[in-house]
């Protein structure tokens, strides 16, 4: 009588088992309804499994599983909790796969003790530490791989998937396994075998993709800082200006010496001198931005220095959505592009770059287009380079303008190249 009540409770409690774990891998958020819901499944299906065994017996209720238990669970699933279909039948899967451990562990003790009572207690142990163990640190790595991608869902399941075909092929449907035909002894080791290389080759793969992601992460970040540091050059030039504007009174004194003695030559060489230090130090204004005036003034003198024709057209606010930061690697990266570009076009004639700059509905608005000798590469709508170390620019630019809500487009027209931005 014992070994009926308790061989009962753990028919009741595997299929308890199966449908908590398969919640848990499905992603399904516990909250208090989902907690009932869940609770009155087990009600409705505890009811339609103790139903088909009292009216059909315990084996044609086994070979009816798929179809009484199974299947209702994963259209449950897809259309009730909104799960989508492939993550709803690898959950299930992998549920039912779950089940197998505590059998095993249970078999195993009634084998070992030759008492089917020990079966049955050392099964319903197994399924609460197998319950604690999935919830606690498998569930949440499950729920993580399927959800990443489709690719991913179906290869987690295929190993659930391949198991539940044979399991009810060799031992629920036929007794194969059991007569110890070689083909079925083999197939479970042997596709374990083939999953387990497969799944060597896609996380090499993955490994590789996120190494190259970081290195691209860490151009980036510094990139970012090199934006910085030129910032803050560019800040120190202004300061100097400024210094340099603040001591005109001595140059005036000098001035009025060197005249008092009627010295043109000494006067015509210091003017001469002190124009070229404060050309060299004074930001040209663009706009009313004095940040972009302090980019664009750097890459006028850099233009000119390589005899490319630069032509800046930019009217901007004082104000715009972007760090300073922000607009130095952005523009910086943009403008240093075409300059090299530009500088190994043989007519001097062609050295051509022009820059226009507005703000509309209070968003940035770029149009920088320059000649070019060699024709660009594009790989996802991105120019990119064949030179070891270089292509980062126009990633770090891209990434800055999406960060800002911003939508870009790098073309080639006319013989022009052109990048295009709203931010």
């Amino acid at each position: 009588m014992a070994v009926t009540v308790i061989g009962l409770i753990r028919f009741g409690l595997s299929l308890v088992f199966g449908i908590t774990v398969s919640v848990l891998f499905a992603g399904i958020e516990l909250t208090k309804k989902n907690r009932l819901v869940t609770s009155v499944l087990w009600v409705i299906f505890l009811i339609v499994q103790t139903a088909s065994w009292w009216l059909l017996g315990l084996e044609l209720t086994s070979k009816l599983y798929p179809l009484i238990i199974h299947l209702p669970l994963i259209v449950i699933f897809s259309l009730y909790f909104k799960r989508p279909w492939a993550i709803s039948a690898v959950s299930v899967l992998s549920g039912y796969l779950c089940c197998q451990a505590p059998h095993w562990f249970g078999s195993l003790a009634g084998s070992t003790l030759s008492s089917r009572l020990a079966e049955h207690i050392f099964y319903i142990a197994s399924v609460s530490l197998a319950y604690y163990f999935l919830k606690r640190y498998v569930a949440g790595s499950i729920r993580q791989l399927m959800e990443k991608s489709t690719k991913s869902c179906l290869f987690l399941g295929g190993v659930p998937l391949f198991y539940y075909m044979f399991d009810y092929a060799t031992i629920i449907y036929t007794d194969v396994l059991y007569r110890g035909t070689k083909w079925a002894v083999h197939f479970m080791p042997s596709t374990v075998s083939i999953f387990y290389f497969v799944f060597v080759i896609f996380y090499y793969a993955e490994t590789q993709k996120q190494n190259v992601l970081q290195r691209e992460k860490d151009m980036l970040d510094a990139q970012f800082r090199m934006a910085q540091t030129e910032f803050a050059s560019l800040r120190q030039l202004q300061h100097n200006a400024a210094s340099y504007r603040h001591d005109m009174r001595h140059h005036f004194a000098l001035l009025q010496g060197l005249a008092s003695k009627e010295h043109m030559e000494g006067i015509k060489e210091y003017l001469r001198t002190a124009q070229a230090d404060m050309d060299a130090i004074t930001p040209i204004r663009f706009c009313e931005n004095e940040t972009v005036n302090l980019i664009l003034s750097a890459f006028a003198t850099k233009a000119k220095q390589w005899e490319i024709m630069l032509t800046i057209d930019a009217k901007l606010p004082d104000s715009l959505p972007f760090s300073d930061t922000e607009l130095c690697s952005l523009l910086s990266n943009a403008l240093e592009n075409a300059i090299q570009a530009t500088k190994n076009i043989n007519d001097e004639n062609k050295r051509n770059i022009l820059l226009r700059m507005y703000s509309k509905n209070h968003k940035l608005c770029i149009d920088i287009r320059n000649r070019y000798q060699t024709e660009p590469i594009f790989h996802q709508g991105l120019p990119i380079s064949k030179k070891q170390g270089h292509g980062f620019g126009t990633k770090s630019m891209a990434h800055i303008v999406e960060k800002h809500g911003g939508v870009f487009q790098f073309t080639l027209k006319d013989g022009w190249f052109v990048f295009q931005a709203t931010a």
